[in-house]
């Protein structure tokens, strides 16, 4: 791969959604493929670091001693596109990629809404009323596919979900992780416990989420102090889980992208680039990864002044290119493909494009994701099993 070609998630053989299918089939649970050819196990925990990249863990070892040495012995796997929470845990969710499951972005259009969906909190996406979209917008046909919970469950074994309480019965968890048992646990000591605890009443499969190295990735940037010294506590709490695990079990660490930083020179807000906004119905996406959709025939003059305000910054495709070069996946369902922009733009370059006027916020941040680079595809796939 030379530095202008992207990094294409390596879907079916290693990403992220073949993980929770494969630590399935190891479990020895009927009707899940094991792409990733994990051994027999009678137990594990899988967690998941938001925002933990593999090069990162790799590049920072000094603040995570254990996760770097786990690296060692490890190997990583592509995200899939985009490198961005929702479509990550939804592929992890639901065992398929974006183009399956459906949940292609941070923010994208959906019929019937004049904004997009801002699919981590389930509300319209950007300044505007603020309306709870769950009964609008069932979660579980917005993402009608079984999740993999559900297809556990239906074979004999019921997962234990481990996280924050209030994702307990979002839009988002009702959409990709439905099927299980949740236990709150919003800080990460709360994490080793629930985790432990779980083992202790014999369950044999745990799927832990924590979210805050990612948040202080986005707020104070990749590498700050703060950054650091959470990373230092993740890799604590991975270090305890491990010292909880029972005799032969596995504990699984893998992350939903990786980040880097944009620096000020960076940031392109459309408002000092109106050729951007030329022909656009909605924009959608984020920074480093958007979709732009085109009122109805306008499509080739939007990509055309995408493709050269943006010039050699950005991987500019049209839909049936990104869709055709298995951005998305292998397959893309004809209820997803509406939700792809007309353009897809994907970053390659330390820049991102921002559209202030309805998302100051996201213009603020220091760290993003989303592309196919490989900081921001590479995930680590740590499997972790103590000996005695």
């Amino acid at each position: 791969m030379t530095a202008a070609e992207p990094l294409v998630p390596r879907y079916g053989e290693a990403s992220l959604s073949d993980l929770v299918p494969s630590v399935l089939a190891a479990l020895g649970l009927p009707g899940f493929a094991n792409p990733l050819g994990i051994e027999s196990l009678p137990g594990v925990c899988v967690l998941v670091v938001d925002g933990l990249g593999w090069e990162l863990v790799r590049g920072h070892r000094d603040s995570a001693p254990f996760l770097a040495a786990a690296s060692d012995r490890g190997r990583s796997l592509t995200a899939g596109f985009p490198s961005t929470t929702s479509a990550s845990l939804a592929s992890l969710g639901t065992g398929l990629p974006p183009g399956q499951h459906g949940l292609v972005g941070y923010t994208f259009a959906l019929p019937g809404l004049d904004r997009p969906i801002n699919s981590l909190h389930w509300v319209p996406y950007g300044f505007g009323p603020t309306e709870d979209l769950r009964e609008r917008l069932v979660p579980e046909e917005v993402q009608p596919e079984p999740t993999v919970l559900e297809r556990a469950a239906a074979a004999g074994t019921e997962i234990t979900l481990v996280g924050p309480a209030a994702h307990a019965d979002s839009g988002l968890t009702r959409a990709i992780l439905r099927g299980g048992r949740y236990a709150p646990a919003d800080s990460l000591e709360e994490l080793v416990l629930a985790v432990g605890a779980a083992f202790a009443e014999r369950r044999t499969s745990v799927y832990a989420y924590h979210p805050f190295l990612d948040t202080y990735g986005h707020v104070k940037g990749v590498g700050s102090y703060e950054w650091l010294a959470h990373l230092e506590q993740v890799d604590g709490a991975v270090s305890s889980i491990a010292e909880r695990l029972p005799f032969g079990f596995a504990l699984v660490v893998t992350a939903d992208h990786g980040m880097l930083n944009i620096p000020e020179e960076g940031r392109l807000d459309v408002a000092d680039a109106p050729a951007l906004l030329e022909g656009v119905r909605l924009l959608g996406g984020e920074a480093r990864a958007r979709h732009v959709y085109a009122w109805p025939g306008a499509e080739r003059d939007v990509f055309a002044s995408w493709r050269e305000t943006l010039g050699d910054r950005y991987w500019v495709r049209t839909r049936d290119e990104a869709v055709d070069a298995g951005w998305f996946g292998p397959k893309v369902l004809d209820r997803v493909r509406p939700r792809i922009g007309d353009v897809v733009a994907a970053a390659h370059d330390p820049i991102g494009v921002f559209q202030r006027e309805v998302d100051p916020l996201q213009a603020s941040l220091v760290g993003h994701h989303g592309s196919l680079t490989q900081v921001e595809q590479l995930v680590p796939f740590l499997l972790i099993r103590p000996e005695g």
